[in-house]
């Protein structure tokens, strides 16, 4: 994987123009579970944006990947190519067991290993320019990000001990970062952002917010609370263009705005592996949840063809289960061949309305959620209007009022290489020229 990383960054070198735009700068600021239609609703206060907005261009929407969570958009946004490509499948990397042995998630996988093909980041850093991220995702230990700071967070790190030293944040905060609140992780990466910022000025900035995903993961779309975190998110984006005008490059620097997917709330849990344990199928199969879909693994070689027909069947007929799609379905929603991508499931099931996955192995098949609760998820197929993200873009290099519909987030990443006087390799996304001055 290391290998291929190498010899791709390798022949894109040859690819560079001579002039990469060293005196501009890209902040992008992805608002984790943002939907469109949440950042439509003219009530949502968030004036910043809205700010950013009036002086530059915001989609309508902008469809996501699928599937539509975190990791796979995050490097969706950054590569310009859909998973079927970029490899990217969940929040980190699938790794099979031994025979009838489940199939597990390492999110530490390093990003070179992680990630197919060149990110905009690659591009930039081989141009000479210098990039920098906090909490982004499938990007761990990069090596051409300049100064990271990265999800939990590392003490040796050079941002990490330069804050401390700067009486940012403590040495035991960042000793025990995993243990904090949320919201607490979400100030630190805000303050992390305003330091990179401010100090070291970096040509592409690549930042993540992620209160506004946990909060709705447990209160549910449109919640009171879900949009209170919303809210708050926006506070922050005003502080990142605050650090920006401190640092004296606001006026060359262009602001995009995303979400890697919508919001949708459900009252019911699916278990496929519950079924499973009660037909006798848990040593041959393995289905692991992402909230809207579920992807099923073959775990017993033989009889493999057998073993993928019947669980079709029988999964089709499993309430709340909307499609069971197979390889031959799986190029039009952009997944990877499992003939040529080991990581990719056999099986994808889908549900909508009322309905998520669970990855619970006993109990019920339909599980229902306390009286009450309304928790939220996404993972939805990206048809699904709830899964709808946003887009905005303003300042050096966006055109001002630009009437912008629907977009596809494959065009983010050759956006910002165009802002950045860059090219991407054959990306499946393109530029949006309509808003490039």
């Amino acid at each position: 994987m290391i290998l291929r990383f190498l010899l791709s960054l390798a022949v894109f070198s040859l690819l560079l123009p001579a002039q990469p735009a060293r005196n501009r700068h890209v902040v992008v600021i992805s608002i984790d579970g943002f939907a469109a239609y949440a950042l439509n609703d003219e009530t949502l206060p968030v004036p910043n944006l809205r700010e950013l907005i009036r002086n530059g261009v915001a989609a309508e929407s902008m469809k996501p990947v699928n599937p539509t969570v975190t990791w796979p958009n995050h490097t969706s946004i950054v590569t310009g190519n859909a998973p079927a490509r970029h490899g990217v499948l969940y929040n980190g990397a699938p790794v099979r067991g031994g025979v009838g042995q489940p199939v597990k998630v390492e999110p530490f996988t390093p990003k070179a290993e992680l990630v197919h093909g060149v990110t905009v980041y690659d591009v930039a850093h081989a141009a000479g320019l210098t990039t920098a991220e906090v909490d982004w995702v499938a990007i761990q230990n990069a090596s051409t990000i300049t100064w990271p700071f990265a999800e939990y967070g590392y003490p040796e790190r050079s941002v990490e001990k330069e804050m401390v030293a700067s009486g940012l944040m403590t040495a035991e905060q960042i000793q025990n970062f995993r243990k904090l609140p949320i919201t607490m992780r979400d100030e630190i990466w805000t303050r992390a952002g305003e330091y990179i910022l401010t100090r070291h000025k970096p040509n592409l900035l690549l930042f993540h917010l992620l209160t506004t995903d946990s909060v709705q993961h447990r209160y549910g779309a449109r919640s009171l609370a879900g949009y209170t975190a919303l809210s708050h998110a926006d506070a922050k984006v005003g502080r990142l263009m605050e650090a920006a005008k401190r640092a004296g490059i606001f006026d060359r620097t262009t602001f995009i705005v995303v979400s890697d997917h919508g919001f949708h709330t459900y009252d019911r849990r699916i278990a496929p592996n519950a079924l499973l344990a009660q037909k006798g199928l848990d040593k041959v199969a393995y289905v692991i949840p992402e909230g809207g879909t579920a992807m099923v693994y073959v775990t017993q070689p033989e009889g493999k063809a057998d073993t993928v027909a019947q669980l079709k069947q029988l999964f089709a007929n499993v309430e709340g289960i909307t499609r069971v799609i197979d390889p031959s379905e799986y190029g039009p929603l952009g997944f990877p061949d499992p003939a040529k991508e080991p990581r990719m499931a056999d099986l994808v099931l889908a549900t909508s309305g009322p309905y998520a996955f669970s990855g619970s192995a006993t109990g019920a098949l339909i599980q229902r959620e306390p009286a009450g609760a309304t928790p939220g998820s996404h993972g939805y197929l990206n048809s699904e209007p709830d899964m709808q993200a946003i887009f905005i873009a303003s300042g050096r290099g966006i055109k001002r009022g630009v009437k912008l519909g629907a977009v596809d987030n494959l065009d983010v990443a050759p956006t910002i290489a165009r802002l950045l006087g860059l090219t991407l390799p054959s990306p499946d996304g393109k530029p949006l020229a309509s808003i490039l001055e």
